[in-house]
């Protein structure tokens, strides 16, 4: 795609990011139906119906792309674009009634060696923030540039651990957060990858780290991220689930001493 084609692909996605916000928001304070419940996760229908719902959009407009998402996949192997989606990021937050997830959106490009992110949206339809970048623009949040913080010294900083459903990745998390909990100004366990990403990108944080995260979660975050001046450190989990990771996000600026602390992060 050229700059032209996406730029009108962005306005698509922010469209239908926002109406999907809007379906979950709407279902909010209702009774929720669950699909399927685990110690560490739930699953909604409102996910199943909120995917349908952008998979609808986004292959109307876009018919030839794939699309591969939390609740299933769309595969063409002959496309050289896949969507990545996930309809509501946070979910266990959302179905206990805590006004904290999202929809997370990304667009990749085939490349040699893999897909590389070209475009990224994240919606939290309950602050009424959208964050978005593409390869040919600057990330901004509800219209306006911005980019990750610059604090350098841990001891200024707000670090997000996420804990994930595997009891090996809980393991390194916690001790991740035992090693952070004395060096930063304050950790944090928010509850949505996307949202922990983008709030690094526009520097209300500044990383966030997790083992056991899946595609979906972070692409479009990692991506807006990146183009904020942030790195994205991830690397696969070939023991994990498929497209599992492990992932350490920061503003740019203090990965040195990070690695003092969490240094498997790095790997």
């Amino acid at each position: 795609m050229d700059e032209m084609e996406l730029a009108q692909c962005l306005e698509c996605v922010l469209k239908t990011a926002r109406e999907a916000g809007q379906l979950f928001l709407s279902q909010w304070r209702k009774p929720k139906t669950i699909n399927e419940i685990k110690q560490h996760d739930i699953k909604l229908q409102l996910d199943v119906d909120t995917q349908e719902l952008i998979a609808a959009r986004l292959l109307a407009a876009y018919p030839e792309i794939a699309l591969l998402g939390e609740e299933g996949s769309q595969e063409n192997d002959a496309s050289p674009y896949r969507w990545i989606v996930d309809p509501i990021d946070g979910t266990v937050n959302f179905a206990f009634d805590i006004p904290h997830a999202c929809v997370a959106i990304a667009l990749q490009r085939r490349q040699a060696d893999g897909y590389r992110t070209i475009l990224g949206v994240i919606h939290d339809p309950f602050c009424d923030e959208t964050w978005s970048a593409t390869s040919h623009d600057a990330p901004r949040l509800n219209g306006v540039e911005f980019r990750a913080s610059d604090r350098t010294a841990l001891s200024q900083c707000v670090v997000s651990i996420g804990f994930s459903k595997m009891q090996a990745n809980l393991t390194t998390a916690m001790e991740a957060m035992m090693k952070l909990t004395r060096q930063v100004r304050k950790v944090r366990i928010m509850g949505s990858a996307a949202l922990d990403l983008a709030y690094v990108a526009c520097g209300r944080m500044d990383a966030y780290l997790e083992a056991g995260v899946r595609l979906w979660d972070i692409a479009a975050g990692g991506f807006i991220l990146e183009r904020a001046g942030g790195t994205f450190h991830r690397t696969l989990m070939p023991q994990g689930e498929p497209e599992s990771y492990k992932l350490l996000a920061t503003n740019g600026k203090i990965d040195n001493e990070l690695q003092t602390f969490v240094g498997e992060f790095f790997d």
